[in-house]
């Protein structure tokens, strides 16, 4: 790795602050030999280059033979360069080898104690592993995204004092790298905090998204310089997350001599993205000819769920290490890990479905376990899975709430499951609370017929009653609305709707059914019947989904085109679609921006879920 003065000069004012004229004074350097060096029209003497070498912690033998052909090279003796520059070589191979562990961790946002003692803890044990090097992900010390935390001059200070904090309780002979963000002059960054021989050194992101999910611009000042460091004189070059969808950001640490590039990740889970992220890094990889080391964020964060999945990719576009998803692990990229990224997709999604509803109760730390309204139907079946699954079969409470329109085989299939889950069960007939409101409300319905009012009242009467039971056990409310019922507004308002966290809210209809049979496919919980059976509310005679609904296969291909693709109604119509069921499905969507509004918080696992990134007004007349 050839070096000149004028750069080691470079990282003695880095490392130190010092002017030139202080260097000169504390070194005992003579200034005219100084503007030399700074000037590459001289190299270091022998007892400088030993003198510098010992300040910045490197191999002095490094330095001195940099500094003999560099002095070679000045006169003109192309023997000694070619002399010197075999030592440089044979110093390099005999190095010790650099060692690199990837921290895939968990941080909880806002939770600067426990997340500084996560990173100081898998530090510390990587450390004990004779670890050079452990990476973290993006903004793990603050947990991603902090949203508008980020505006408070308290978070930033409290950020500022955990980052020295880390320094203090980590050997200096291992290197960090986390993420975090840092106030300089004013201006906030999304920053890389590099912690190296008890030093801090910072690389602020380049490329911040500000599409989707993410709001960095709102936030961040985007930074304008790489960021190169050495560690066991290897040359590492560091990205955040975006920068590495960018070529510019990769070629200018790769021109500057970078042999690794790390790259530290908070990105959040969705259909397909993890395949996007490898072709994306290995054309990168292809293109600039050299290793890169990928590190990603697990957990669930409100409707967010980082799937890790962190992996290394050397310079021949080869993936050397593929690390678990969904799964907090700090594990050495010498010791191959390799998880199969063509695993079952039903799979991924179940295990995001069950993190992002475990940490949303765990985070949250307020909650005693939770209810769910069991009806016997799929949607109620699947959550109950998911949920027992999150947080545990003795933290769940199913209760089943019949009337007269509710079938005995919702009755017996919602028993079995139960009873296949082993999961507390209680049944509360609801018939004489729906007719003592049908009784208050007779005078003022006079005149009227029966219509969706009286389907609603059941759904408010139930919904009344789980957040009745969450509130005096201090239980949550896990809500089992899926993403095409809320598309178009088959959802009850107060009702059905009611709860603190949606774990269906962005799977369509057809993929609800695939996860029942995925997670059967595990272990049988979920009676046959239920996934076979035509859906139904069950809130009037007779009353099936069919009935309001196109099947559920047409509506959620022509939801598809509406919601994700942003297709206009003619050009579903094209496509092949009834132009009356098209243009009925465009309209209650539309009309039912009002509803989503209301709706619980839930993960996202699609491109375009009813969350951040769908920010369309309740009142507007424009239909597509």
């Amino acid at each position: 790795m050839i070096k000149k003065t004028k750069d080691y000069l470079k990282e003695i004012r880095d490392k130190t602050g010092f002017s030139d004229y202080k260097i000169a004074k504390e070194f005992n350097i003579n200034q005219s030999n100084l503007s030399k060096y700074s000037s590459g029209k001289a190299a270091f003497s022998e007892i400088h280059a030993w003198l510098f070498a010992d300040v910045l912690e490197i191999n002095p033998a490094e330095v001195v033979a940099n500094t003999k052909l560099e002095q070679a090279q000045l006169k003109g003796s192309k023997d000694k360069a070619e002399f010197w520059l075999n030592q440089l070589k044979k110093i390099s191979e005999t190095s010790k080898p650099l060692k690199i562990e990837i921290a895939q961790i968990n941080p909880v946002v806002g939770d600067l104690n426990n997340n500084a003692k996560k990173i100081i803890d898998f530090s510390l044990e990587s450390y004990k592993n004779k670890a050079n090097l452990v990476i973290f992900p993006e903004l793990a010390l603050v947990g991603y995204p902090p949203e508008d935390l980020l505006l408070r001059d308290d978070f930033i200070i409290q950020t500022k004092d955990k980052i020295e904090y880390i320094k203090s309780q980590i050997p200096s002979s291992i290197s960090i790298v986390f993420g975090a963000p840092t106030k300089v002059d004013g201006n906030l960054y999304n920053s890389a905090c590099l912690i190296q021989k008890s030093r801090i050194r910072f690389y602020h992101k380049q490329v911040l998204p500000n599409y989707g999910v993410f709001d960095e611009k709102r936030y961040f000042v985007a930074g304008n310089k790489s960021f190169i460091f050495e560690c066991q004189q290897k040359k590492i070059g560091l990205l955040i997350c975006e920068d590495a969808w960018e070529k510019k950001p990769v070629e200018e640490l790769v021109n500057l001599g970078a042999q690794t590039l790390i790259s530290i990740n908070a990105s959040p889970f969705q259909i397909g993205k993890h395949d996007n992220r490898i072709n994306i890094i290995k054309k990168r990889v292809i293109d600039n000819n050299v290793d890169f080391i990928y590190v990603n964020m697990i957990g669930g964060q409100d409707d967010l769920v980082f799937d890790g999945g962190s992996f290394v990719i050397d310079s021949q576009a080869k993936i050397t290490n593929q690390f678990p998803f969904f799964k907090e692990v700090s594990h050495s990229i010498y010791k191959p890990i390799y998880q199969n990224n063509n695993q079952n997709i039903e799979k991924d999604i179940y295990d995001a479905l069950v993190l992002s509803t475990k940490d949303y109760v765990m985070k949250n730390n307020i909650f005693d376990g939770a209810i769910i309204g069991l009806s016997g139907g799929i949607d109620s079946a699947l959550t109950l899975a998911i949920t027992a699954d999150a947080l545990g079969n003795d933290n769940v409470q199913a209760v089943m709430m019949p009337h007269i329109y509710t079938s005995s085989i919702s009755i017996i299939d919602a028993k079995e499951q139960t009873k296949n889950m082993n999961i507390k069960y209680h049944q509360i007939n609801i018939s004489d609370i729906v007719k003592s409101f049908n009784q208050e409300l007779k005078e003022l319905f006079k005149g009227t017929k029966e219509d969706i009012t009286e389907e609603n009242l059941q759904a408010r009467i139930r919904g009344n009653i789980l957040m009745s039971l969450a509130n005096k056990f201090n239980k949550i409310v896990i809500t089992t609305s899926n993403k095409s019922e809320m598309a178009v507004g088959y959802a009850t308002l107060y009702g059905d709707m009611s709860g603190g966290f949606a774990p269906l809210k962005d799977v369509n209809k057809t993929l609800v059914y695939k996860l029942a049979n995925y997670r059967n496919s595990i272990s049988y919980v979920i009676p046959n019947r239920v996934i076979e059976r035509e859906p139904s509310a069950e809130l009037a005679k007779d009353q099936l989904d069919k009935d309001s609904l196109p099947n559920y296969e047409q509506l959620d291909s022509i939801l598809e085109l509406l919601i994700e693709k942003k297709l206009a109604v003619k050009q579903i119509i094209d496509k092949g679609f009834d132009a009356d069921i098209v243009k009925k499905i465009s309209r209650m969507v539309f009309s039912n921006e009002h509803k989503r509004y209301q709706s619980t918080v839930g993960p996202k696992i699609t491109k375009n879920s009813f969350g951040k990134e769908r920010r369309y007004p309740i009142t507007s007349k424009f239909y597509p």
